[in-house]
């Protein structure tokens, strides 16, 4: 009769844990592994058939990246792709939970494995607290937030298993503090910059790079909508330049462009008093 024991069985986390522990960032210097470049980076770009997920797309791939690139519109990606032998079409409803794994299961045959998996997902349209719509709130809620926990589950179990990886969630400035016309748009990217901060906090011990990504204002077909003055406007050629030099870099936010990122992080550092009659002066006239 054999008395020996079993082993108890693993739990998730220690099914995950990294072989050797990884070493805490230092107190200075890039917060994250940096880069050499993209080249032969398998990436997963989900939100990349317009705007700054579609330039993301492009220059990763001009720098010799390995791309799948995820959007509802098949025939948008196949214009984003073209011309790229490296690029891979995974078309993906972002609030259809299992198509998120369908997908992965997809590009990780293709690609054999993500190296790097890019939240650039938004739905926008400017609104007061008093033009939103329940319905319309909800949705732009699940599209810009709730879906990333659909992907999250979907990449990392495969890059927890082999102890690397990276996730980059692109929030916006607008989550830092409580824009006026952003009253559903704000929220949903005040919880992406929290989630990314938690991400780092459980991920980076485990092996896992993580990056937030705030843009200011960006032209695209969402900041359009828009019917006042944007300071310190930028191309998405831009912004995907600064987004890619901040990932090889390895830092942990990326924000930009300076100049306008400095005064809305100093704006919410300031007493609630003083920051509500900024806003009735210059924003709310």
């Amino acid at each position: 009769m054999n008395t020996q024991t079993r082993p108890a069985p693993k739990s998730v986390a220690q099914e995950h844990e990294p072989a050797q522990p990884v070493r805490p960032a230092p107190l200075f210097g890039p917060m994250n592994r940096p880069l050499q470049d993209l080249r032969g980076l398998r990436i997963w770009l989900v939100g990349a058939s317009s705007g700054i997920g579609a330039e993301l797309a492009r220059q990763a791939l001009a720098a010799g990246a390995r791309v799948a690139l995820s959007a509802r519109r098949a025939d948008a990606l196949e214009e984003v792709a073209a011309g790229h032998k490296e690029a891979f079409i995974a078309p993906l409803d972002v609030l259809c939970r299992d198509a998120w794994r369908d997908q992965h299961a997809r590009i990780v045959q293709a690609l054999g494995g993500v190296d790097l998996l890019v939240f650039c997902v938004a739905k926008y349209r400017p609104e007061r607290s008093w033009e939103v719509q329940e319905e319309e709130a909800e949705h732009t809620l699940r599209t810009n937030l709730a879906s990333v926990y659909s992907a999250l589950g979907a990449a990392l179990p495969e890059m927890l298993a082999r102890g690397s990886g990276g996730i980059a969630l692109v929030a916006s400035v607008a989550g830092y503090v409580g824009l006026p016309g952003a009253s559903v748009y704000g929220p949903g990217k005040a919880a992406l910059i929290n989630l990314a901060e938690i991400l780092y906090s459980d991920l980076r011990p485990r092996g896992l790079n993580v990056y937030l990504v705030n843009p200011g204002f960006v032209k695209t077909d969402l900041t359009d909508l828009n019917d006042f003055p944007m300071p310190a406007l930028q191309t998405p050629q831009q912004a995907a330049q600064a987004i890619w030099r901040g990932i090889v870099e390895g830092r942990f936010e990326i924000h930009f462009p300076l100049r306008f990122t400095f005064w809305l992080k100093l704006l919410r550092l300031l007493p609630f008093r003083l920051r509500f009659m900024l806003f009735q002066r210059f924003l709310l006239k």
